[in-house]
């Protein structure tokens, strides 16, 4: 505590030390602002994404009537899903050798397609992911965020930071539509900066052009990240539940949640050294 007649003796420039060297005022000066925050948080998300095709890994998707496990393994530049457990439970033998035909006759197909047929598949995958990527990339542009606190998650002391919709936000492409209508939080790791979890929620109905269709309120999503091995992180688990109404009249609802886990480096990619991985 301080002491009143200290800083009588002290003058002003004793208050001055006082309140300048005080715990908010240096936890202040070394927080970075928002902007730094979210500038260093992308950087971090570009590497995620490019390191993704060097990683195989497990995922599993729960939908409403069926749990399914894949193993998930990149073959000739694009990933293959062999499916090795249903609600948990591993496949007989027999469905396990079954699966195993399955991918070692995609392995030679692929081997044995032309160049114009390799790029082709290759160019869809890459489409793909440049599609989900660029929809996380316009999180960061189509809100405002606030520092709100911060708090210890998964082991991790994460920046929580509040996002609004930003005034003006014009979507560049149809599936960007819907984020003006939502609103949500950013948990980002203070360390490296990655995204430790995102989760977003729709506030007002947003129709989507083009489409008779309206997303409702209660639609929303969440993504975690986590590190597969030291400096690189990968998905851990993303959930999404819509709620819409087609011709603005028939409700559709939907939902999923996918956990990936058991991330290897793929063969090709690794320099022969074992190296860790991640399970849940």
């Amino acid at each position: 505590m301080t002491n009143p007649q200290w800083l009588k003796r002290s003058g002003a420039n004793g208050a001055l030390l006082v309140i300048l060297f005080s715990p908010a005022a240096l936890a202040a000066a070394e927080r970075p602002d928002v902007q730094t925050i979210i500038k260093k948080s992308v950087a971090a998300n570009q590497e995620v994404f490019r390191m993704a095709p060097q990683y195989d890994h497990k995922e599993r998707d729960h939908t409403s009537d069926v749990v399914k496990t894949y193993q998930i393994t990149m073959i000739e530049g694009s990933p293959y899903q062999r499916l090795i457990a249903v609600n948990g439970k591993p496949l007989s033998p027999e469905q396990t050798e079954q699966e195993r035909k399955k991918q070692e006759k995609a392995t030679a197909e692929r081997r044995s397609e032309s160049t114009e047929q390799r790029q082709q598949r290759i160019a869809k995958y890459e489409k793909e992911r440049q599609r989900d990527h660029e929809m996380m990339e316009q999180l960061t542009r189509a809100f405002d965020f606030k520092l709100i606190g911060q708090r210890r998650v998964k082991g991790f002391t994460v920046y929580v930071l509040q996002a609004t919709p930003r005034a003006g936000y014009q979507p560049p492409n149809m599936a960007a539509q819907v984020l003006p209508g939502m609103e949500g939080e950013l948990w980002i790791d203070q360390k490296t900066y990655h995204w430790v979890k995102v989760t977003a929620r729709v506030i007002r109905p947003v129709s989507i052009e083009g489409f008779l269709a309206q997303v409702q309120p209660g639609t929303q999503f969440e993504l975690e990240n986590m590190p597969v091995e030291r400096g690189v992180w990968q998905p851990s688990h993303f959930s999404m539940k819509s709620q819409a109404k087609v011709l603005y009249m028939v409700h559709r609802d939907s939902w999923e949640d996918d956990t990936y886990f058991d991330y290897h480096r793929h063969l090709s990619s690794s320099a022969g050294a074992p190296l860790a991985s991640s399970t849940k």
